[in-house]
């Protein structure tokens, strides 16, 4: 069967029989899981090993947005609440080394949750650098305002995820920390000049190019591309992103049922790869979005079948995990009410 570039919602705890003929149908590379996939850890696993059986691949990914804070889809009491990423930056004020300690324990335990589930991706780290003025929707689940602490703590954050077995997401590339909407209702347009973006916004996500996969912004940068956001923008993708940060992974869209985009889901999907994006993500579990989306996607070939193999092979079996100094860490944070 031949693989499709794109990343799939569902509707709910396991799939429906038009859900299932459309996976066998299309055969997408990941399944991504949100809070109403979610019941309970034996009801994930069913769900994740149906998703594979399906399409016969045993590495097929699966993704979550388990980031702690506002955005964490395996939510209290079957799963432990977790910190922001602010939260490390505000230690990282007083004592550097508790701080890289800490983020990278945290991420370690978020690992041992989603691998012991089966879920392989964990869309983390956020990158983005917030600006005072900006929508709240980044906010707290960045690692500070400091483009230069940001990529440290981050960094740190995704060794966490790697060495228990998760594929960190690097998100929004180039940077959503400056947009004064949300994304998810409506176009952010950023009207900051180049100079300061290169120098602020873009600094992260330079530092961290080296990582196996990064996730677009919805966003209109004027100082680069006037019209489009950085998912459907040629300029942003082939000029900022692969060539000025440097980062030559698998680069996938943000949610193109996102309402910052426009046009038909056929539109969105065919201007994300026309754009250069190597994989397309849709999350809402709309089944007649979902084939529109399908349809519109091109095989995984090339480029984005090479960057996608050289991230799986970042997956390596988890050893040596202290979690009861993790699970120590981790109440002593929760307890001083962060």
């Amino acid at each position: 069967m031949t693989v499709s570039a794109f990343i799939t919602g569902c509707s709910g705890l396991e799939f429906t029989s038009g859900e299932t003929s459309f996976l066998r149908e299309f055969d997408p590379w990941g399944l991504i899981l949100f809070q109403r996939n979610c019941q309970n850890p034996e009801q994930i696993r069913a769900l994740v090993a149906a998703f594979r059986s399906l399409n016969g691949r045993n590495d097929a990914p699966v993704l979550i947005d388990q980031e702690g804070g506002r955005v964490q889809r395996l939510k209290p009491p079957t799963w432990r609440q977790y910190p922001p990423a602010q939260v490390f930056a505000q230690i990282y004020q007083t004592n550097q080394k508790e701080a890289l300690d800490a983020a990278y324990l945290m991420t370690r335990l978020i690992a041992d949750d989603l691998y012991n589930l089966g879920i392989t991706v964990d869309c983390l780290p956020v990158l983005d650098v917030p600006q005072a003025n900006a929508d709240d929707i980044i906010g707290n689940r960045a690692y500070g305002c400091d483009p230069q602490i940001i990529p440290k703590l981050a960094r740190t954050a995704a060794k966490g995820l790697l060495d228990g077995g998760v594929l960190p997401v690097i998100k929004h590339i180039p940077g959503h920390g400056r947009a004064t909407v949300d994304s998810h209702l409506e176009l952010p347009v950023v009207k900051t000049d180049a100079k300061t973006l290169h120098e602020v916004d873009f600094v992260p996500f330079k530092e961290l190019s080296d990582l196996p996969l990064a996730m677009t912004a919805h966003v209109v940068y004027e100082a680069f591309d006037a019209k489009q956001p950085a998912t459907l923008s040629k300029t942003l993708i082939k000029d900022v992103i692969r060539r000025t940060m440097g980062f030559d992974g698998l680069l996938m869209s943000d949610d193109l049922s996102m309402k910052a985009l426009r046009g038909s889901f056929a539109e969105r999907t065919r201007n994300a790869f026309s754009a250069g994006c190597d994989m397309a993500l849709h999350c809402n579990g709309d089944l007649e979005e979902m084939r529109l989306v399908a349809a519109n996607t091109p095989e995984l070939k090339e480029k984005a079948l090479m960057r996608a193999q050289a991230a799986l092979k970042c997956l390596i079996y988890p050893q040596n995990f202290d979690r009861d100094r993790a699970l120590s860490l981790h109440s002593q944070l929760m307890q001083n009410g962060v």
